[in-house]
C-alpha cells in the first residue's frame, strides 16, 4: 500500500521541494496551493486554493482528500515573509496578513483535520528559527512562527493519535531569499541578520529547495521520539 502525504504551499519553494522528495520515494503526495504544479511527475494530486479564503478551505480539502482514510503525514508549509523593517514602522494591517496567512490559516486546516475523520499518524508545522531568535527586523514574520510554535503545543493536546511537531528547516535558497539578499529591499546595515543569509546562499549552508526536502523528509520519521507539540530545528537534529 502507498504511503501518503498531505502538502500545503506545493506549488513553489520548500513546499515543492517536498513534493518532489515524497514523490521520488513513491508516496501518494496530496497538495494544496494557489498555483498547483501538475508538471511534476508521480502519484500527485492537487488542488488549488487560497488558504487564507478561510470558507474555501473545507470544500477544497473535502474534494482533495475525498475517499481517503489515513494520511502518513501532514505537512502545514504554507507561508509568507512580509516586511523586513522594525516594529514601529510595520502597521497591525501588515501583521495581520501574515498572521491570516501563516497562522489562522493552519488553525483552520487543523480543526478541519480533527474533525474529518482522517487517521492521521504525524502532523509537522513547518516553523522557523525567527520564531526564537528575535533578530531585527523579522517583525510579523517572527511573531507569526513562535504563535505557530505554541498553536502546535496546543493542538497537540486535541489530537491524541496523531504526533504533532513544529519544524524549523533552516535556510533554503526560496524565492523569499531573493527578497531578503537584494540589497535595494533590504538594508543589511540596518538588519545585520541578512548579512549571514547572503553569505550562505550557493553555499552548502543554504541548500535547494529539493535538497531541503529530502533532509525534512529523512527527518520526520524521527520527530516521533521528542514530545508532541515540540519545536525543534533540523540544523540542531542534523549535528544530533
Amino acid at each position: 500500500m502507498s504511503r501518503t502525504v498531505l502538502i500545503t504551499g506545493n506549488s513553489s519553494g520548500l513546499g515543492r521541494g517536498l513534493s518532489e522528495a515524497y514523490l521520488e520515494r513513491g508516496w501518494e503526495v496530496y497538495g494544496v496551493s494557489r498555483r498547483g504544479c501538475r508538471d511534476l511527475t508521480g502519484k500527485l494530486r492537487d488542488i488549488r486554493c487560497d488558504l487564507t479564503d478561510y470558507a474555501a478551505v473545507p470544500l477544497a480539502l473535502e474534494t482533495l482528500l475525498m475517499g481517503i482514510g489515513h494520511l502518513d503525514v501532514v505537512i502545514l508549509n504554507a507561508g509568507i515573509l512580509g516586511r523586513v523593517q522594525d516594529m514601529a514602522d510595520t502597521s497591525l494591517a501588515d501583521i495581520r496578513q501574515v498572521m491570516d496567512a501563516n497562522v489562522w490559516s493552519n488553525k483552520v486546516l487543523l480543526d478541519w483535520l480533527l474533525g474529518s475523520g482522517i487517521r492521521i499518524d504525524q502532523i509537522v508545522l513547518i516553523s522557523s528559527g525567527a520564531a526564537v531568535n528575535g533578530n531585527r527586523g523579522w517583525g510579523a514574520y517572527a511573531i507569526s512562527k513562535a504563535a505557530l510554535n505554541m498553536l502546535t503545543q496546543l493542538y497537540a493536546h486535541e489530537f491524541p493519535h496523531s504526533h504533532l511537531s513544529a519544524l524549523a528547516p533552516g535556510l533554503v535558497d526560496t524565492a523569499m531569499q531573493d527578497v531578503l539578499c537584494d540589497p535595494d529591499q533590504v538594508d543589511a546595515g540596518r538588519f545585520p541578520s541578512v548579512t549571514r543569509l547572503r553569505a550562505a546562499r550557493h553555499t552548502a549552508d543554504m541548500p535547494s529547495p529539493g535538497e531541503a526536502g529530502r533532509r525534512i523528509a529523512d527527518a520526520i520519521p524521527g520527530l516521533k521520539r521528542l514530545p508532541s507539540g515540540s519545536f525543534s530545528d533540523l540544523r540542531s537534529l542534523d549535528q544530533g
